[in-house]
């Protein structure tokens, strides 16, 4: 398993993969090559650029488990882990990716859909903004409601009454 990850949570991952008797990949690039996951692996595989570049780079890391010979791909948290892109790309490739579907992703990647889907299917949801909202509106919206927690939703803010 190639784990597209670094630090500690790759190296939580390695050990239970290792726990699952399977082999555990990381990649680094070369400025992350003295980083406590790459000791952690089993194998390790270079990756081209620096910094966290590198560690987004979809195209790299999918050529890396290939070339490790991997099925599979955990994400970890943070970099590409709810990046549908990088999901289908794992699954277009043959790997598994760790993780939710890349149409899973796409629909919560975004708040104000995953609210109407949510909303859809009968959960219960905290009084909030259908979408973005003006500061006049926010205002408005605390008036009536009270203390609000606000949200980004894809570059915009949403807001959720705090409970």
């Amino acid at each position: 398993m190639l784990i597209s990850n670094l630090g500690e949570i790759a190296v939580r991952i390695a050990r239970a993969v290792r726990e699952l008797d399977m082999r555990a990949v990381a990649v680094y690039p070369a400025d992350d090559a003295a980083s406590g996951h790459v000791d952690a692996a089993d194998e390790t595989m270079a990756l081209p650029g620096v910094g966290t570049a590198a560690h987004l780079d979809i195209d790299a890391l999918i050529g890396a488990a290939r070339d490790a010979g991997c099925s599979a791909v955990h994400r970890g948290y943070g970099f590409l882990s709810e990046n549908a892109g990088f999901a289908r790309g794992c699954r277009d490739a043959g790997l598994t990716f760790i993780g939710p579907s890349a149409e899973v992703l796409e629909l919560f990647g975004e708040k104000s859909a995953a609210r109407d889907f949510a909303e859809q299917a009968g959960v219960p949801v905290l009084p909030g903004t259908a979408g973005p909202a003006t500061v006049a509106e926010t205002r408005s919206f605390a008036a009536e409601h009270g203390p609000v927690m606000l949200k980004a939703g894809a570059g915009a803010v949403c807001i959720t009454v705090r409970p």
